[in-house]
């Protein structure tokens, strides 16, 4: 199994990371612009480096790590490539808000194709990584596609038409979960914490509350109303939360990152 990674960039990069942590590939390649990148790759998890057209010649997964603009000029180069191959390879497209009926246009040749958004924290094991598929997919392949990112995180296979509006909460969130941790760190700062300390403390408030409510599978309004005692402390936060309006901003980031997903896919 040759798998080929054309951008490796930071998602692509940590997308390397995951192939080759689950030992799923007998070899990596590798192919971008910034030869730094991929000589990173090269030195880390032994891809080897190579170029587009080579890739797609050679490998049986090929991750296309480019963004939605670069996707037809990246086509016009490698499509004639694709189209001289008896055996075709699995085409593995992380380009927000492209679909799978425009990638298969660009493809001009009936090669299997699955849709990804996968999310910062696929390199440390802990992402999540939304995908679908078009129809020249065997099950056999999406085995061992799930096989080959198995170490990056959790794996949601979705209907296409729900893929924009669930990338903008998983693909986009990190950052919006980072604005919150960083804000909760100001806070405790400007109450006297030294920033060290009210940065760690943030972050592991976030990651123990997140895993509480995964383990014990409480909704989050149950989680809330159990810290929040009568006349208290807490109360008190989430009443000044509530007034800064912090739920409608959050649904409005996400309602607006889904709108900019599916401007970038046309």
């Amino acid at each position: 199994m040759k798998v080929g990674f054309i951008g490796v960039g930071n998602m692509g990069s940590a997308l390397v990371k995951a192939v080759y942590d689950s030992s799923a590939a007998e070899q990596i390649y590798v192919s971008d612009r910034n030869t730094e990148k991929t000589n990173l790759c090269s030195e880390s998890y032994k891809a080897v480096v190579s170029n587009n057209t080579e890739i797609c010649e050679l490998c049986d997964f090929i991750y296309l790590g480019v963004k939605p603009q670069m996707m037809a000029s990246l086509f016009d180069e490698i499509s004639p490539v694709l189209s001289e191959r008896e055996s075709k390879p699995v085409l593995v497209s992380m380009a927000a808000g492209v679909k799978l009926e425009k990638i298969e246009g660009f493809c001009k040749s009936a090669c299997p194709i699955i849709r990804i958004m996968p999310n910062i924290p696929v390199s440390v094991g802990e992402g999540v990584i939304l995908y679908c598929a078009n129809d020249y997919i065997t099950a056999e392949k999406l085995k061992t596609f799930t096989e080959q990112l198995g170490k990056a995180g959790e794996l949601d296979m979705i209907d296409e038409k729900l893929f924009d509006a669930s990338s903008a909460l998983s693909g986009c969130g990190p950052a919006f979960v980072s604005v919150f941790i960083e804000s909760l760190a100001d806070g405790t700062v400007a109450c006297g914490v030294p920033r060290d300390k009210a940065l760690s403390y943030a972050i592991q408030t976030v990651i123990g509350t997140a895993e509480y409510l995964k383990e014990t599978k409480m909704h989050p309004s149950q989680l809330k109303d159990a810290v929040c005692s009568p006349a208290g402390s807490t109360i008190e936060g989430v009443k000044k939360l509530e007034e800064g309006a912090l739920r409608a901003t959050v649904s409005n980031a996400i309602c607006a990152s889904f709108n900019r997903t599916k401007e970038l896919g046309k």
